[in-house]
């Protein structure tokens, strides 16, 4: 299925998030429940559904501009998606999710964090950018939407963790597993792609330097990715 793509007369109108919704929709119930892209999708389902809650109810000031960052957002973990049907690369930061989605030794909250670092340490930054072009403003002017959906993704951050850790009997502080998601941090991953953010609009203007820092800041957070896939269950 083609990308879902909205045009900024359907955005500024104020149409939710319906579309990305439905697509994420249709993709859990293909996949298994088991795999690891499909584990992030609901997660990201999830946070998706509830941000289209919160605009419709006027919870954000601007609606046309929190919808915009939203879908630009959705757009490209569902880019990655249609990428990886099509046997192409994609970026970086999400071939270690896609590689790993079957390994038995991976645990269910690796791979929703997996997907959320590449979800927010690379796409983020390229949405904001993404969201200020059809906006026609700068990042600034989407800093209090940037803050809000950074909130709903902290409380999603911590739904995953509740529903998804080990038991207290299971998971020792000298577990693996402890050690591994103790080196990740959502707030730090979020600084970060707001700051990639910036510095890309900067560079709006030189599309070399532009293109060289995409592409590191794509392979940065693909090994970090990847670490955090480290097989550690036992198949």
């Amino acid at each position: 299925m083609a990308q879902t793509q909205w045009t900024e007369e359907r955005i500024g109108q104020f149409v939710a998030v319906d579309p990305v919704v439905d697509r994420m929709r249709s993709l859990r119930s293909a996949w298994h429940p088991a795999d690891g892209v499909a584990v992030f999708n609901r997660v990201y389902l999830t946070v998706t559904e509830e941000i289209g809650h919160a605009i419709a109810a006027g919870a954000f000031e601007d609606r046309r501009a929190a919808a915009t960052l939203d879908v630009r957002f959705a757009e490209r973990y569902l880019a990655a998606v249609d990428a990886h049907a099509a046997g192409t690369p994609g970026p970086a930061c999400w071939r270690p999710l896609f590689h790993y989605r079957r390994h038995p030794g991976v645990t269910p909250l690796q791979f929703a964090l997996a997907g959320i670092n590449a979800h927010v340490g690379h796409d983020l930054a390229l949405a904001v950018v993404d969201a200020c072009h059809a906006l026609e403003c700068g990042p600034g002017d989407l800093e209090d939407e940037f803050d809000r959906v950074g909130d709903v993704l902290v409380l999603l951050e911590e739904r995953i963790r509740e529903e998804l850790m080990p038991g207290p009997d299971l998971l020792e502080i000298a577990d693996p597993l402890t050690h591994l998601l103790g080196c990740w941090s959502l707030d730090r991953a979020r600084d970060g792609a707001w700051l990639a953010a910036r510095s890309l609009w900067q560079l709006r203007a030189l599309p070399g330097l532009a293109g060289e820092f995409t592409e590191r800041l794509d392979r940065s957070v693909g090994l970090v990715g990847r670490m955090l896939l480290t097989p550690l269950a036992r198949p």
